[in-house]
């Protein structure tokens, strides 16, 4: 307990540390004061109505940090970046240029590929903007829209979320930490005060063994988070002795450490966000005054509709992006290569070809284990909601999943700086 009290002590005491963390918080509250600031028009009655009866748009709620609740101006969130991103990131597996670029050309080719992710958001924020804009206004949220006001608030909400994205690269380059899940976090708990409330409102006697149960699954999904964001396998590593003159470098023995989930929270975001996009647009579509498309979109709702199903997506798509993530951040051969360069081997194994294999290897079945712990720990809530019946359980588990494994990546940084700073 000392010893924590002495981290965060040192902290705030640190005045670079001091520093990024009011940045963040600063760069939150602004979020914060946007995510209110609704756009004209908007109906607060209608729209209560319309997120009571619509779990899919609670989903969407989670994903825009909590900027579509009151249609606010900037309600997309960091939706059309986080689909940018994928989109960039699916085609590293068919384009070698790309490939080469985010794996290979180092720093700058980041900086070029992450270029491309934002040039992408626009026109991803401009479509979900109309399609958001034409379904609410089919629905009565959004009323008294004119041509000229339609387009004006596309261009309002498409800079909105371009302004999030600008604020969370921001909040990573300035502050501490990823800035993106940092917004979605700030979403997520600036909910729970209504949440908590909505729930003392509808507390019945008779369903103490059910918020005990949904208490107990709560504490147990955020136990396997922390456990499987924290484990990992270590693979020893022994430098080889060099003489230069009369002294002896290397010999020294180490360990690759290699977790079991090595992509943390973004197999979900990703996965919930190849969900929620094609849902908006047939959503949209199921209001086109053209039968094709109605039927067409009716079919796909009732397929994404069914629990189980849409569970089973959810799970498969979680696994599947788990593997993809891990591939495209952590290549064996580049380590293999590193390894081999400076003089290191893994005892037992061939250098190059052979380590690369052998990294490759246990990575494979260590990325089992998590991509199953994390599809399961998905798809938990969803079943529960089939179950119980409780619409939020659904929204609040992918919630916790995510504020759990952000606040974990948080204290790592916070507690790399600090850990910089003592030395």
């Amino acid at each position: 307990m000392s010893k924590f009290a002495d981290k965060i002590r040192l902290t705030f005491k640190d005045k670079g540390l001091r520093k990024r963390i009011f940045f963040v918080l600063g760069a939150l509250i602004i979020f914060r004061v946007l995510a209110v600031i609704p756009i004209p028009g908007v109906d607060p009655a209608r729209l209560q109505e319309f997120f009571n009866n619509n779990q899919f748009f609670g989903l969407i709620n989670l994903f825009s940090g909590g900027g579509l609740d009151n249609v606010s101006i900037v309600m997309l969130g960091v939706g059309p970046y986080i689909t940018a991103s994928i989109i960039m990131q699916l085609l590293t597996m068919v384009s070698k240029k790309l490939k080469s670029m985010y794996q290979e050309e180092g720093e700058a080719g980041k900086k070029k590929f992450a270029q491309y992710s934002r040039m992408l958001s626009i026109p991803l924020a401009v479509i979900q903007s109309f399609a958001f804009l034409g379904l609410l206004q089919r629905q009565g949220v959004v009323v008294g829209l004119t041509p000229l006001d339609m387009i004006t608030n596309i261009v309002v909400i498409t800079a909105g979320s371009m302004l999030l994205m600008w604020i969370g690269e921001l909040i990573s380059e300035f502050g501490i930490g990823n800035g993106v899940s940092l917004i979605i976090f700030a979403g997520i708990v600036s909910g729970l005060p209504s949440a908590l409330s909505q729930l003392l409102f509808s507390f019945t006697p008779d369903q103490i063994p059910l918020y005990l149960g949904f208490v107990v699954a709560a504490v147990l999904i955020t136990l396997g988070v922390v456990i499987v964001t924290e484990a990992e396998r270590p693979i020893p590593v022994t430098y080889a002795k060099r003489v230069r003159g009369n002294k002896v470098y290397g010999g020294i023995s180490t360990y690759l450490p290699l977790r079991v989930n090595q992509a943390g929270v973004i197999p979900i975001i990703f996965a919930l966000s190849l969900l929620l996009f094609p849902q908006m647009i047939f959503n949209f579509l199921a209001n086109v005054d053209n039968t094709v498309l109605q039927t067409v979109s009716k079919i796909i709702f009732d397929f994404i509709n069914n629990p189980w199903l849409f569970a089973s997506l959810y799970f498969i798509l979680v696994f599947l992006f788990t593997y993809f993530y891990t591939a495209v951040t952590f290549d064996p051969d580049t380590i293999s290569q590193n390894l081999q360069k400076s003089g290191a081997f893994i005892p037992g194994v061939r250098p190059g070809q052979s380590t690369a294999d052998y990294i490759s290897k246990v990575l494979t079945r260590l990325t089992l284990v998590g991509a199953i712990f994390l599809g399961l720990i998905a798809v938990i809530p969803l079943i529960m909601r089939a179950m119980t019946g409780i619409e939020s359980l659904a929204i609040g588990g992918t919630g916790l999943l995510i504020a759990v494994s952000v606040v974990l990546d948080l204290m790592k940084k916070v507690d790399a700086q600090v850990s910089m700073r003592e030395y």
